[in-house]
């Protein structure tokens, strides 16, 4: 291979968003350069923009029309006298396009040739050239028959269940799993159109699934010199919907020679397609054998973990690379220290299957510490938009073994605070806790397997209660209590009521459940609270304060976080995070009747597809329309059987949160169900 000649890079556009634009800004700004961002209208004023030197407007909203856009994100570099682009992950950090665009426009592109790039970003091609170097690859169809009914018979001659994937694609995006020939149709026809919506081609390939082998990928390294290294791997097998969620370094209890057998094959498969860069060779693991599943020609998500274990930054690398220089170490140099976890913080309701949530974060506390790094594209008052995926920011914890790694990781996400929009923090903490987690026992499959092990507790522990009622009535009494040498019971704030016992009862929602809560006092002072029918609990010490809570109820003594958004009390304590409302009596019947019948959208997103028609009658359970949010389609169905009497969307037709969507007339039968 021709060396490449050294490159001038003293300016850097950053073709992407949120906290892989904020990461890579950061390194390039410790290196002395120019850093500019781009950004969408839904972007104005995030957190990329504010960080780097400059910031380029590319388009609206829709990602087709801005950071999938090759012309306008040139445009961008041209305009602002860009020497190099770096992509970051998703978005066009795998178009070979973009990279020849680079190359054509005189701007150096900071990743691998576009040739190295089309070998590998077409999944069917990848798959088509590992198997003829002769590596394992798992049975499926890449072939150019790609009408839908076509596909549908290749599946069935293939068996089920099978993976449906965009050939094109990356990062877990339109994966669909089929088990039963009834699903086949529909799961191809919702592959077809994310794998057009985020990848700009619609082609798909189909696999033999495998139900529960762990996902392992190595870290490649190669640069213009015929130099290509390993940087070890990586276990991402904790994933939702096909996408990681929690990723560590090295990947742990791998059984003998399995290690060297992939790190072999990752380094074989990047001089086979004369690769340049840092790339990604994944594989499915399934007891003593792997598979390859793809190659990602780009920076990885979880690239932070490899860092934290071996000391590098892997975008200085990228950086120098692709100046022409050589990569600055060789394989023997590479030492590996401790272990590494990251947890991909994301804006999503746990609860309610990980549905994506928008909106603005009226807090957004990362935590800090020992052993801890942050990488966040959000802080407190930024907008999370509907148009792009959920991740907010990830928390990478590094230890000398995998057990203070992960103690330290789920310890920093118990004390991660986010208000505004749902978030996943507590839910990974608890994974990080499980023991199937702790006894390196999971695989892909784990989250499915074990929901209602992984799940928060339904009900909300008295204590959480008690201290909720607690904060509710100090706010209401004011922060100073009154003087205990009050000249009138009118003076103090205790519910003081002529031949009655001072208290205060409260009911407090939380997830549709009601729970009521009755306070005692003594001379204006919380002496006890009763939560439901349970025993009175007496509350010895109550310290609030910038946002703290200190107290003894019962024969607790508690401490914890609150914070109110507008009318919900957040409260962070030891047994999770509590999203609590004090309810109005006089308000519920309005609400329960405004609910009647209507369907809405928790998130802006567009009408994919609507299933009925006015005058339909439909099942419990029965899909009504699809919504598309944040890269993913949301069915609506039907919470009762009933008369469809009005849809208020069409397909193709944007959808703002809290929008009704269809009308639903219950059946007599059905009642207020």
């Amino acid at each position: 291979m021709e060396h490449s000649q050294d490159r001038v890079i003293e300016s850097l556009l950053v073709a992407n968003r949120g906290e892989i634009a904020c990461r890579i800004v950061r390194t390039a700004r410790r290196l002395g350069l120019r850093t500019i961002a781009v950004f969408s209208d839904a972007d104005t004023g995030a957190r990329h923009v504010r960080e780097a030197d400059e910031a380029v407007r590319i388009g609206p909203a829709a990602a087709r029309d801005s950071y999938l856009d090759i012309g306008r994100v040139l445009e961008a570099a041209r305009t602002s006298g860009a020497h190099a682009l770096h992509p970051g992950y998703g978005f066009l950090a795998e178009s070979a396009e973009l990279a020849s665009a680079c190359e054509r426009a005189g701007l150096v592109f900071v990743g691998p040739p576009a040739a190295a790039m089309a070998a590998m970003g077409v999944k069917s091609h990848a798959k088509a050239r590992v198997r003829a170097a002769g590596l394992p690859v798992l049975p499926g169809y890449e072939g150019p028959r790609q009408e839908l009914a076509q596909l549908a018979e290749e599946a069935l001659r293939l068996g089920l269940p099978l993976m449906i994937k965009p050939a094109a694609g990356g990062g877990g995006k339109g994966m669909q799993v089929v088990r039963s020939e009834s699903e086949l149709a529909g799961a191809l026809a919702s592959a077809r159109r994310l794998a057009a919506s985020s990848f700009g081609d619609g082609s798909l390939m189909l696999e033999k699934y495998l139900p529960a082998p762990r996902h392992v990928e190595v870290q490649v390294f190669a640069d213009s010199h015929g130099q290509v290294v390993h940087l070890a791997d990586r276990d991402c097998s904790i994933q939702r919907r096909h996408q990681k969620l929690i990723e560590e370094a090295p990947a742990p209890g791998l059984a003998s020679g399995l290690t060297e057998r992939m790190r072999a094959a990752a380094v074989r498969i990047a001089r086979e397609i004369g690769y340049v860069s840092a790339g990604t060779v994944e594989f499915l693991v399934a007891e003593q054998d792997f598979y390859f599943l793809e190659m990602n020609t780009r920076l990885q998500v979880e690239h932070p973990v490899t860092e934290a274990v071996t000391g590098l930054d892997l975008v200085e690398w990228q950086l120098r690379v692709a100046r022409g220089e050589p990569l600055p170490l060789t394989q023997p140099e590479i030492h590996l220290r401790g272990h590494a976890i990251e947890a991909r913080v994301c804006a999503e309701d746990v609860e309610r299957d990980y549905l994506p949530s928008a909106g603005v974060l009226s807090l957004m506390q990362w935590p800090q510490g020992e052993g801890l790094r942050v990488d966040a594209g959000f802080e407190t008052g930024d907008s999370v938009p509907a148009d792009y995926d959920s991740l907010l920011g990830k928390v990478i914890a590094w230890g000398g073994s995998r057990e203070e790694a992960t103690s330290r990781l789920a310890a920093a996400l118990e004390r991660t605070r986010c208000a505004g929009v749902r978030t996943n923090e507590r839910s990974l903490a608890r994974i990080l806790r499980s023991r199937p987690f702790r006894a390196v026992q999971h695989s892909v499959a784990l989250l499915g397997e074990r929901a209602a092990e992984l799940a928060a507790p339904e009900e909300v522990s008295a204590t959480a209660l008690a201290l909720a009622a607690l904060i509710v009535q100090r706010e209401a009494a004011g922060a100073d209590a009154p003087p205990a040498s009050a000249r009138s019971p009118w003076e103090l704030a205790d519910s003081f009521t002529p031949n009655l016992p001072a208290i205060t009862a409260l009911t407090l929602a939380c997830r549709a459940r009601s729970y009521t809560v009755v306070i005692s006092f003594e001379q204006a002072v919380p002496v006890a609270v009763t939560v439901g029918a349970a025993a009175a609990m007496p509350v010895t010490q109550l310290e609030l304060g910038a946002g703290e809570v200190r107290a003894c109820v019962g024969e607790r003594y508690i401490q914890g976080h609150y914070f109110r958004d507008a009318g919900c009390l957040h409260l962070w304590v030891p047994d999770g995070h509590h999203m609590l409302t004090v309810e109005d009596p006089r308000t519920q019947e309005v609400s329960a009747s405004a609910a009647q019948g209507g369907l809405t959208t928790p998130l802006p997103g567009v009408v994919v597809s609507v299933a009925v028609e006015v005058g339909q009658q439909v099942a419990a359970g029965e899909a009504l329309m699809v919504i598309e949010a944040m890269k993913m389609e949301h069915t609506i169905r039907a919470p009762h059987s009933g008369q469809v009497r009005a849809i208020h969307f069409a397909a193709g037709e944007r959808v703002g949160e809290d929008s009704e969507l269809i009308e639903l007339e219950p059946s007599p039968h059905t009642g207020s169900a």
